[in-house]
């Protein structure tokens, strides 16, 4: 469980790196790459949510 707070972290610093150089900088590269970090925060917080709900269970 540690290590899939570590990549939800990981990959929420993506996305406020990509999404600050789009909207301060106008990288408009940034976008698409700040678009897949949420994509892949959303895949990890339902992994997150499978787990923590096995684990209240024991």
């Amino acid at each position: 469980m540690k290590d899939l707070l570590v990549k939800i972290n990981a990959e929420i610093d993506t996305f406020k790196a990509e999404a600050e150089s789009l909207t301060e900088k106008g990288i408009k590269a940034a976008g698409p790459r700040a678009r897949k970090a949420t994509l892949e925060i959303e895949k990890l917080l339902k992994e997150f949510r499978k787990v923590s709900i096995e684990e209240s269970k024991k």
